[in-house]
């Protein structure tokens, strides 16, 4: 079974700051906002929204398809795609840098972050009309504007069901550019500082905007998540992770737990509770692409966290 990713690729840079921004943010001078933060822990990354969903996706044992642009200096990641054996076929080289996330993290795990898109700029000239293999599932995730934009339609008019995850690509829509490819999406998920900015954004609430969907996935962070299905609201326990280290890349590897329930055809408390565990298992690891698990460690994890049996995948 195929997922089709559409979304960056991207190199991050993560500093970590041995503190709380809360204390060297004023709230009433932030109209002359001027901060500097000592980061001495310092680290690069393979990451991209893309990326990170095509690593947990694999290790599912799903077949991810990555549709992205990337810069001249992608050799670093094309070879570490090629020893995950993740197919590079829609990747495509343009002139320029790879994206480059350079991200600033708190003892909060709050995060400031400042991205150059590079390459992603050119995301259009990628057509899902270039895949020849049969596609289950896609998703749209941050990317430049007008491939998300293109990408959307393109899979709406194949009849293809995609999730739209608009996260840190929100602010470059309109409200009315976010509601159109809400409408044309299959299901939405967004973290809870996404869902009020896209009920801000359209003027819809939850409930409106779930109206629209098949499914609204909401996440919550250690709260855990919320599916908006079929005129429910499926609350999905959070699990307690074995350390908390570093939140990059989480929720993509809590999309990757979506994509493959969806894929395998489970329901919406099974989907959730996987999509939940891969987050735990992620933000234990330092990166988008440093944790590691077999199916068999999943399944036992499964079990000690939900009390439950996580079903067999199909291939």
């Amino acid at each position: 079974m195929s997922a089709l990713i559409c979304g960056s690729m991207a190199y991050d840079t993560i500093m970590v700051f041995p503190d709380h921004f809360k204390k060297h943010i004023l709230p009433e001078q932030i109209h002359i906002l001027s901060v500097s933060f000592l980061v001495p822990e310092m680290r690069r990354e393979l990451g991209g929204c893309a990326g990170n969903i095509a690593y947990s996706l694999k290790m599912l044992g799903s077949e991810p398809l990555i549709m992205a642009t990337v810069g001249q200096d992608f050799d670093l990641y094309a070879k570490w795609l090629e020893q995950m054996q993740i197919r590079q076929d829609y990747i495509s080289v343009q002139e320029g840098f790879t994206g480059q996330c350079f991200i600033t993290t708190d003892l909060d795990d709050n995060q400031i972050n400042a991205f150059h898109p590079g390459a992603m700029g050119m995301s259009h000239v990628n057509q899902v009309g270039d895949v020849k293999e049969k596609i289950s599932i896609g998703i749209v995730s941050p990317d430049g504007k007008q491939g998300m934009q293109d990408h959307a339609r393109q899979l709406a008019a194949a009849g293809i069901p995609f999730i739209f995850d608009p996260g840190q690509g929100m602010p470059m829509f309109s409200g009315e550019e976010l509601l159109e490819l809400v409408e044309i999406a299959t299901y939405l998920t967004l973290n809870d500082y996404e869902a009020e900015m896209m009920c801000k954004a359209t003027g819809l609430n939850l409930e409106q905007l779930a109206g629209k969907v098949k499914a609204l996935i909401v996440t919550l962070g250690a709260e855990g998540s919320c599916i908006y299905a079929d005129g429910k609201q499926h609350v999905i326990p959070a699990v307690a992770p074995a350390a908390v280290l570093d939140p990059t890349g989480c929720g993509d590897a809590f999309r990757a737990g979506l994509l493959h329930g969806l894929m395998q055809g489970w329901d919406w408390p099974t989907t959730g509770r996987l999509a939940s565990l891969l987050g735990s298992i992620k933000i234990a690891h330092r990166g988008g692409q440093n944790h590691k698990f077999s199916l068999a460690d999943l399944k036992a994890q499964y079990q000690d966290a939900f009390g439950q049996t996580l079903p067999e995948t199909v291939a």
